[in-house]
Parts: C-alpha cells; sequence; structure tokens
C-alpha cells in the first residue's frame, strides 16, 4: 500500500475538487438555456464504483445535489447488479430523473458516466442540470396543484441516453416527444454529457501522474478525515436533544400548513435526526423524496461547518431516521414539484432552529428558504415560436452573531444566481419594470435580516400562462434568540384592470395572461439574530439612510427615533469618508 504524505494528500484533494470545478464551468458555458447558463443551476461530482458514495463535487454547485447525486448513482449501480438495467459499457452516459430512485423533482435531470481503467470501472462521474421543461400539465413543469407525479412530466428511469459514446436516437426522440421547446433540448443535453468526459479527461490526467493506487488510497484517506472533523466538530456540542420546527404555507391543493417537526440528539460523536410528528403525505407536489430529505440534512450541516471537507465521510456521524409515514418519505405516485426547491429548505430550516439552541455562535436565524420559482410559458408572435421562461430568485440571510444577513443572496440549497435581467429580456418577451431590494424585509435584530427582492416582468406581446411554486408566504423566515422574523413572500399578478393575489398567497398555476399584463413578486427577507433594542443606534440610523428601513420602521421596530437632520448629517458624514 502506496504511504501517502501530507502535500501528496493535500494536492489530489485540490485535484479531485478541480476536476468536478471544470465539469461545472464546461456544463455551463456550453448550456443552451439561460437557469443553466447563467444561473448555474447545475451541478457535477465523482462517486465510488462500489455504492456510489460521494468522492467530491464542485464548489459551485449546488448544495443539495449532495446527497442526491449519491443516492442516484447508487440505485443506477444497483439497479445494473441486479439486472434492471443494461450494463454499461466505455462511452455510455445514463439519464435519469425518476424522483423515487435518488430523485429531486422531474426537473433535475441527472446524467451518470462510468469511468473505465483498464476495462473495469474505477468510478463514476454525473451530473444534475434543470431543464427549464419536462412536459407535464404546465409550462416549466412547476405544478401548484398536481396531485400525481404524472400531471408534472415525464419520468425516467435510468436508460442510456448515450452508448458507447453515441447519442441514442429512440430515446432521443422519446424525451423530445413528451417536453416543450423540445428543439431547443439538444444543447443542453450535449452540454451535459461533454461536461463528464471533461472531468473524466482531468481524472485521467491525475491518474496517470500520481498512479491509480495513490489515488485510491488518497480517496479513501479524505474520507476517513472527513468523518473525523465532523465527529469533532460534534464533539464539541453538548450531549443532549435540540427540537426545531418549520412550516410549509401549503400543499398547493389543501390550504393548510404543513409541519415538520425535528428532534435532533447528539450523543458523543454523532447526531441523530428525527422527524416523528411531521405532517403526514399531502395531496399536493410539496412531499419529499427520501434522496432529497437526506440530502437537506447534509447541506444544512454544511452551512453549519463549510470548513470539513466535502465527502461521503462527512455524512457518516449523522444518522438520519426514516420519516415514514410523513411527507418527508415520498412514495410514487405522490407529486414532488416543491421538493427540492421548496421543502428541502424547510427541512434546513428546521436543522437551523434546532442547531442555534446548541451552537448560538455557528448558526444563523432563518434564511428566505425559497427558490422563487416562476414559470411563464407561451408563444411569441414577433419571433413565431414558442417560449418557456423559469425565473428563480434570491432573498434575504439570517443574521448572525457577527452581522447582518446578506441583501438578495441566492437560496439555501444552491449556489444558483438569478439569471441578468439584460438575458431574460433578451430572450423572451418580456420587460422588467423594476428589479430592486425589497426595503424594509428584513426581520429586525441586533443583527437584522438581509433584505429580500422585489420584481415585476410585464408580458409585452402575446398570450401565456404563469405558474408559481414558492414558499414563505404565510410565515416569514424565523428570527433567533429574539429577533424577529423576516417579511413573508407575496406574488400579485396585474390583469384585467384589478390585482389577483393567489389562493394559496405563494402558489398557484395557469394564470392567463395577455400583452400588458404583469406579475410582481417580493421575496422573503432574513430572520433578524439577537434582541432587536440591542441594535447599536448608529447602526439603525445607517439602515434608514440607506434605505433598508423607514424612521417610523427605525422606531417601531428597534426603538430608535430618527430625524431628517439626522439622515442629512448621517449622508454628508459618508460622502466624506468616501
Amino acid at each position: 500500500m502506496t504511504v501517502l504524505d501530507a502535500i501528496t494528500l493535500s494536492v489530489i484533494e485540490a485535484g479531485l475538487q478541480q476536476v468536478c470545478d471544470e465539469m461545472d464551468l464546461a456544463f455551463s458555458r456550453s448550456a443552451f438555456s439561460p437557469i443553466i447558463a447563467e444561473a448555474n443551476d447545475r451541478s457535477d461530482g465523482i462517486y465510488s464504483a462500489e455504492d456510489g458514495s460521494l468522492i467530491a463535487q464542485g464548489v459551485g454547485g449546488l448544495p443539495v445535489f449532495v446527497g442526491v447525486m449519491q443516492y442516484s448513482t447508487r440505485t443506477i449501480i444497483e439497479m445494473i447488479a441486479g439486472g434492471r438495467c443494461l450494463p454499461p459499457e466505455e462511452g455510455d452516459v445514463y439519464i435519469v430523473n425518476d424522483p423515487y430512485l435518488g430523485g429531486t423533482h422531474l426537473m433535475d435531470v441527472r446524467f451518470a458516466m462510468p469511468v473505465f481503467r483498464d476495462g473495469r470501472i474505477f468510478c463514476w462521474m454525473s451530473n444534475t442540470g434543470h431543464w427549464p421543461d419536462i412536459g407535464g400539465a404546465v409550462p416549466g413543469g412547476f405544478s401548484a396543484s398536481a396531485t400525481a407525479v404524472e400531471q408534472e412530466g415525464l419520468r425516467l428511469p435510468p436508460v442510456k441516453l448515450f452508448k458507447k459514446g453515441v447519442l441514442d436516437p429512440e430515446i432521443y426522440a422519446i424525451i423530445t416527444s413528451n417536453i416543450r421547446i423540445a428543439e431547443q433540448r439538444i444543447g443542453d443535453i450535449k452540454a451535459q454529457a461533454a461536461a463528464l468526459h471533461v472531468g473524466q479527461m482531468r481524472l485521467f490526467e491525475m491518474l496517470d501522474r500520481y498512479g491509480d493506487e495513490t489515488v485510491i488510497n488518497a480517496i479513501a484517506e479524505l474520507r476517513n478525515r472527513a468523518a473525523s472533523q465532523m465527529r469533532s466538530k460534534i464533539a464539541s456540542m453538548a450531549d443532549g436533544t435540540y427540537s426545531g420546527i418549520a412550516y410549509v404555507d401549503s400543499d398547493g391543493v389543501v390550504d393548510e400548513p404543513l409541519e415538520i417537526r425535528l428532534a435532533i440528539t447528539k450523543q458523543g460523536e454523532t447526531l441523530t435526526f428525527d422527524f416523528a410528528g411531521s405532517s403526514p403525505p399531502c395531496i399536493g407536489p410539496m412531499n419529499s423524496v427520501l434522496a432529497t430529505t437526506h440530502s437537506s440534512v447534509y447541506l444544512a450541516m454544511r452551512h453549519i461547518f463549510p470548513d470539513v471537507p466535502i465527502s461521503a465521510g462527512a455524512f457518516e456521524p449523522l444518522v438520519i431516521r426514516r420519516p415514514e409515514g410523513t411527507f418527508l418519505d415520498a412514495h410514487y405516485p405522490r407529486p414532488v414539484s416543491g421538493c427540492a426547491a421548496e421543502v428541502s429548505q424547510r427541512i434546513a430550516e428546521a436543522v437551523f432552529s434546532a442547531m442555534v439552541k446548541a451552537l448560538p455562535d455557528k448558526v444563523t436565524a432563518a434564511p428566505a428558504g425559497s427558490s422563487g420559482n416562476f414559470s411563464l410559458g407561451g408563444f411569441d408572435p414577433v419571433r413565431n415560436r414558442p417560449f418557456v421562461l423559469y425565473q428563480l430568485s434570491g432573498g434575504g440571510y439570517g443574521g448572525n452573531v457577527d452581522h447582518d444577513g446578506l441583501c438578495n443572496g441566492c437560496s439555501t440549497i444552491g449556489i444558483s444566481k438569478s439569471p441578468p435581467v439584460e438575458i431574460m429580456e433578451q430572450g423572451y418577451p418580456i420587460l422588467y419594470n423594476h428589479y430592486r431590494l425589497r426595503e424594509g424585509s428584513g426581520g429586525a435584530g441586533k443583527h437584522r435580516g438581509g433584505m429580500g427582492l422585489d420584481y415585476e416582468i410585464e408580458l409585452l406581446r402575446g398570450d401565456a400562462r404563469a405558474s408559481f411554486v414558492m414558499d414563505h408566504g404565510r410565515f416569514g423566515p424565523p428570527g433567533a434568540l429574539g429577533g424577529e422574523d423576516g417579511a413573508v413572500n407575496t406574488v400579485t399578478v396585474f390583469r384585467d384592470g384589478g390585482a389577483h393575489v393567489p389562493k394559496h398567497l405563494s402558489k398557484e398555476q395557469d394564470i392567463a395572461m395577455t400583452a400588458g399584463d404583469r406579475v410582481r413578486v417580493g421575496t422573503p427577507g432574513g430572520g433578524g439574530y439577537g434582541e432587536p433594542f440591542a441594535r447599536a443606534a448608529e447602526t439603525v440610523l445607517d439602515d434608514v439612510r440607506l434605505g433598508y428601513y423607514t424612521a417610523v420602521q427605525a422606531r417601531s421596530l428597534f426603538g430608535v427615533a430618527i430625524d431628517g437632520d439626522q439622515v442629512d448629517a448621517a449622508e454628508t458624514a459618508s460622502q466624506r469618508r468616501r
């Protein structure tokens, strides 16, 4: 067995990370859809040949896919071993989006490629990309009131889309016959496959340089060290049980909130997560499959302990009891379109709610916790072609022990950013009437929450249908340790001379729109951290000067009286400093 020195181990660790980062970059640079090319709603990783466990993932990939691709790769390996999948050959690429086989929602399409070395599978490369449409009842796939997964779109078990490097025309035809704007998907498909081949090429360069045995030993050592570091972090906590709770506004069908109840038991170097008492499976699309539930816990712990290296080892000390009989363990045919983008963030929020009691210096108040999924599908008469627009949006982060929350940050589950306004206006028949921070939306606290986003889109021509799957419209992101909640999510559709607010506040589908109609969205602000009246008066003055809060809000939220002369004086002082 090769003995690894610390420098070689560190170089190989960085090299594996770089392989994944290059895959991410290649995927985004060559993809056609703005949601991948601009928003980076994708992820790439390397997985074990034996059990699909995570070896490395790109730093720019969505954290929610960390555990999900581990599950889906393992499922493919098990199905191959059981004769339910064709055995792999060099150049094969499997495609799968079945949420019940280690997935999220149907729009997150996963590719998996076996990497052969000397005739044997050395590892698997896998990636996930959010396709802007996968068929189903509504453009964009985000059906807010689906009652079965078939209504949400095309569901694919693991099948070989590429066989020995060649795209299978029959499988491709089945896919394109079931989705909208099908002629545009070939660009994303080839980009997704090309990213895997880039990763394979870079991995081979590393193996040729250091030798297969050395890299294999390094992977095993890195996994052991990640587990050891996570155990060390857990050991620093006091033994005990910490409880948290989070709410989903509704399932989109029944207008009642869903509860996520979580008890985290810390004993020695292990954390056990128990969701007993959470709401039962729901009728609408806010169910979570098991892979997403597990991945949500993993990503929450990554937020709390970001310095623990990312590999399957980091998850070993985390024991998650299967939440049977709840909406967090969905089985066919439960609908799941809100699973990854919304329910996953409520799960993470429940983890934060519990862990802030144990680690107040490391855990933040709740972030906005919604991806703001807005789909608009219609026909552009000028370009004489259909379109499907998918808009995701950021929100405020929660305050923490050190500072205020970030304004308009990306969602809890990902590093995806909102596509640039200019790109969206160029590609679709829309106009952004405004796109700005949502003033006053951050929860008050010693360290306030960050501000959400306020934007309005106008349809310029043609007819279209709008659909929303968002959350935190009923309850704002909770504050921590005395901090106030952030502002709730809001959706308003202006049409026919009136204003329409969805019955489920942030969820509705198939809203008919014509030229001149507008959609206005206000995303949630982050929760505040600590007692608001403990916030320094001069900091509150800066908030008012910057327009985050009005003088009236400063008095009511923070107990600080501010007049116009003080704001003018603060502005003058700021200009002098600049």
